[in-house]
């Protein structure tokens, strides 16, 4: 297990981030022109950023990108 020392800012920053990123991999999950494989890396990815987001981000924000 890791530890991660952050301020508010930071906190701030890092959650727009995973959120501008979670919004990519959604609509792009969406896109019918992207083979299986290729989505299921993405979903793969999907599901780290979004335990990564619920450790940042208000409880409100993360019931957004709850994964379906």
């Amino acid at each position: 297990m890791l530890g991660l020392l952050i301020n508010e800012d930071e906190q701030k920053e890092m959650t727009y981030v995973l959120q501008r990123e979670l919004d990519e991999l959604l609509f792009d999950l969406n896109d019918e022109r992207i083979d299986r494989t290729i989505k299921e890396a993405m979903e793969k990815r999907y599901r780290v950023l979004f335990q990564l987001f619920k450790r940042v981000a208000p409880e409100q924000e993360c019931l957004r990108y709850i994964p379906k």
